[in-house]
């Protein structure tokens, strides 16, 4: 059999999934060009309270895009630059803030960075937080940071799902994109996979097994309210959300075998994609809503094609390699990210649209859930490593990898959530 794992509810496998528990981050590799920060402790950053520097320190370095240095000591944001000095460090920028506690619980959050190199302000900005969201407006004041120095999109106050089990219990969790300040959105004594996040990050799709076969939910991250939107004959599996939300596409083998369908996202009458004597399964849309992604081993082994979303000829995409599956597209469409075997690895890889080149991310054998970051820049992938199930994010050249390391439980099926809370 060619499946893996999130694969099994098209194909009616058998399922094992993972363990959870709390995250830390270990980040490893050098990337060629990085801009080195200068940034220290916050002012007024106490014992007990989230420590804004640090959250703020490790989004950055997991970024790949930074390289962090100790700042001067003493600096807020209403100090003078000491440019020589900082410079002296070897630092090109310098943040500096400071946090306050308020007469009525809230926090006054206010930071300053400077180009160093320059001498110039670059951002200055005051905010009024509550203590529970302390954490929250660290990863948007390092979201700030990141677009001021880059010009992208930072990705550090977005949002990861992945699932878990623990002993014979299945979860669903949302996290902070490095794996803090987690909710459990579904708990259940059957498996849960493939959870898929709508454009606007409101809603959830996934598959539960709790009524003993493969159906597709939706459900509200907010409030929790869930609604039932794939139960046909056979198994249902495998959502992803058109670009405009209106529409799921998903795998059905009401039919059989498997077969690619587009459905509304409330439910109803599903319109069937694909036709074929194989098994098609996985399906992703195109960033513009105009293609369909797939796996397939309508050519003998599993392969990734595309189809029209309005319907036609399915056309392969991956040559390289007889096991391709688990695709994801980046948020410009121009890189597909797969799963790859080679011999019994199970690799993390890229493919560039334009020009067809191929490029193995990873160094771990076991790789599955491609997902990417909605800057394009990292990807989130389930992989084994030290005999554990672990969550890694990658950056496009794979030279740096931040591994979100539980103590003691597994993770997978990780789902990178769209901007905005």
């Amino acid at each position: 059999m060619w499946s893996r794992r999130r694969l099994t509810a098209a194909l009616g496998a058998s399922l094992v999934l993972p363990a959870a528990a709390q995250f830390r981050v270990e980040i490893s590799g050098v990337g060629a060009t990085q801009i080195p920060v200068a940034l220290g402790p916050f002012r007024g950053e106490g014992s007990g309270m989230v420590s804004l520097s640090s959250v703020i320190r490790a989004n950055l370095e997991r970024s790949g895009v930074f390289r962090s240095l100790d700042a001067p000591s003493g600096l807020d944001e209403r100090s003078r630059l000491p440019q020589a000095e900082v410079r002296a460090q070897g630092a090109d920028a310098l943040l500096a803030g400071s946090i306050n506690r308020l007469a009525d619980g809230t926090f006054d959050v206010r930071y300053r960075l400077w180009d160093a190199v320059k001498g110039t302000e670059v951002l200055a900005r005051a905010v009024t937080v509550p203590a529970a969201d302390l954490r929250l407006a660290a990863h948007r004041i390092a979201d700030e940071v990141f677009e001021a120095l880059t010009g992208d999109k930072g990705v550090f106050a977005t949002r990861i799902a992945y699932v878990t089990r623990s002993g014979r219990q299945f979860a669903l969790h949302i996290t902070d994109a490095d794996g803090e300040g987690g909710q459990v959105a579904l708990r259940s004594s059957e498996p849960i996979i493939s959870p898929a996040w709508s454009p606007n990050g409101r809603e959830i799709a996934y598959v539960s097994f709790e009524s003993q076969k493969a159906v597709v939910w939706v459900q509200n991250v907010a409030t929790g309210q869930r609604a039932m939107v794939a139960n046909f004959k056979g198994s249902n599996s495998a959502p992803a959300w058109s670009p405009d939300g209106s529409e799921l596409a998903v795998t059905l083998s009401r039919d059989a075998p498997a077969q690619i369908y587009v459905m509304p996202r409330t439910g109803g009458a599903p319109r069937r994609l694909t036709t074929s004597p194989a098994i098609d399964t996985e399906p992703v849309f195109s960033p513009d809503g105009r293609q369909v992604y797939f796996v397939s081993d309508r050519g003998g082994g599993p392969q990734i094609y595309r189809v029209p979303a309005s319907g036609g000829n399915a056309e392969r995409v991956t040559f390289s390699g007889s096991y391709n599956i688990s695709p994801a597209l980046s948020p410009d469409g121009r890189t597909l990210a797969y799963v790859n075997r080679n011999g019994s690895a199970f690799r993390l890889t890229t493919l560039d649209l334009s020009n067809g080149i191929v490029q193995t991310l990873s160094d771990t054998v076991d790789d599955e859930s491609p997902s990417f970051a909605p800057n394009g820049r990292l990807i989130v992938f389930a992989t084994r490593a030290q005999g554990r199930d672990v969550l890694m994010t990658t950056t496009l050249d794979g030279k740096i990898k931040t591994r979100l390391l539980s103590s003691g439980a597994d993770m997978r099926e990780p789902a990178w959530g769209p901007f905005g809370r």
